[in-house]
């Protein structure tokens, strides 16, 4: 992997600072100055080869660009782009945001996805600059709309003609730009509040084909981005294969806890099918947001609702997915609530995946997580080794 930033960052500030108005133009002044920069930068481009689409109006704003055509590489690039499949987009029920990846190229999550809650979500791929998410997400938290941030990052960038990248505001606004050399078979598509973008996929049918299966699936933000992948995938994806593949998701509205903020952050650094993992990971990450939450109930003292976070975590994943942690918070909860028995099926289970679960059970009364009134954790631990043998 090989990043153009440094003189990207310098001119980028530059032009965020010297530029009165964004929309529909960059200023000229500024414009000119980052076109001397590059021979790549010709009349021709002056557009950015951007498209952008505000989806406020609750219109669908679909547009398709395609570059097709480039065969050359640019003088003084690296050789070797992030290939790239990609899809940036903000949920309009819940104001969630987010960034789905998969590329050949290992690592891919911590360079393409960007976001940040209450603020917006950046793509940023090809021959990669890593600046436009740290610089995109800047900007649009300083107030600037998706395109307007888009617009002036290019305006700073001499290698444009060889960048992909997308991005999506709290508002909705959806800004997105394939150069005209990026690698064959590169283009984007944009819809309500989405775009998706590819770069040296086998077939220039991928970004059509996940446009689809973004618009048409059911689910939450990371159901439909994972649909999007998979729909990449189908159409013959990366033409060099598959290795690494991410998923970021924010919430709509900052609350100064990115840790809360944060609902999906997961990596598949590098695997033969990147996207399996992914999708395993992410109901994995499902089970446990439930349990994170039974767990803040607990804090509160509300076992009844923990004990309903707690459950509903194991009806996520299977027993061994968590290696028996699911169920023996079900089991502890219900003991400590009084239901020794209803307990005990519980906690074996968690037993049956790892003997050391019953070893555990005496050090949660000094915690204060369970008393040992009436012999209460021996009962416990006897039933736990009783109802699996071990």
């Amino acid at each position: 992997m090989r990043y153009r930033s440094g003189y990207a960052i310098m001119l980028a500030l530059v032009v965020f600072i010297t530029m009165t108005v964004y929309a529909p133009e960059v200023s000229a002044a500024a414009a000119a100055h980052a076109a001397t920069t590059s021979h790549e930068i010709s009349a021709a481009s002056a557009s950015h080869e951007t498209s952008a689409a505000t989806a406020g109006s609750g219109a669908s704003g679909i547009s398709t660009t395609t570059r097709a055509d480039f065969r050359v590489t640019p003088e003084g690039m690296p050789l070797r782009p992030v290939a790239t499949f990609s899809i940036v987009a903000r949920d309009s029920l819940t104001g969630q945001m987010g960034v789905a990846v998969q590329s050949h190229w290992f690592s891919v999550g911590p360079i393409v996805p960007w976001a940040e809650a209450g603020v917006g979500a950046v793509a940023t791929q090809s021959f990669v600059d890593p600046s436009y998410g740290c610089l995109g997400l800047d900007m649009m938290r300083s107030g600037r709309a998706a395109g307007e941030a888009l617009k002036g990052l290019l305006a700073a960038d001499p290698g444009e003609a060889v960048r992909q990248v997308a991005m999506v505001d709290a508002a909705g606004n959806v800004a997105v730009h394939t150069g005209r050399k990026a690698i064959y078979a590169a283009g984007h598509r944009t819809g309500a509040q989405y775009s998706v973008q590819a770069n040296l996929m086998d077939s220039p049918t991928v970004w059509d084909a996940m446009a689809q299966a973004y618009e048409k699936c059911e689910g939450d933000l990371a159901e439909r981005l994972l649909a999007a992948l998979d729909a990449a995938q189908q159409e013959g994806g990366d033409i060099r294969g598959k290795q690494s593949a991410a998923i970021l998701i924010v919430s709509g509205e900052n609350t100064g806890r990115p840790w809360v903020d944060r609902i999906f952050d997961l990596r598949v650094e590098d695997h033969p099918e990147p996207l399996v993992e992914l999708r395993r990971v992410v109901t994995l990450q499902r089970a446990y947001l439930k349990l994170n939450e039974g767990d803040e109930w607990v804090t509160k003292g509300d076992m009844k609702k923990a004990l309903e976070c707690y459950r509903e975590a194991t009806s996520i994943v299977p027993d061994e997915a968590t290696n028996g942690e699911a169920a023996f918070w079900v089991g502890i909860t219900l003991a400590g609530e009084g239901d020794r028995e209803g307990a005990l099926p519980w906690l074996a289970r968690a037993n049956a995946q790892d003997e050391r679960w019953a070893r555990l059970v005496p050090r949660l009364v000094a915690a204060g997580l369970l008393t040992d009134e009436d012999g209460l954790v021996d009962f416990l631990v006897s039933g736990m080794k009783k109802g699996t043998g071990k």
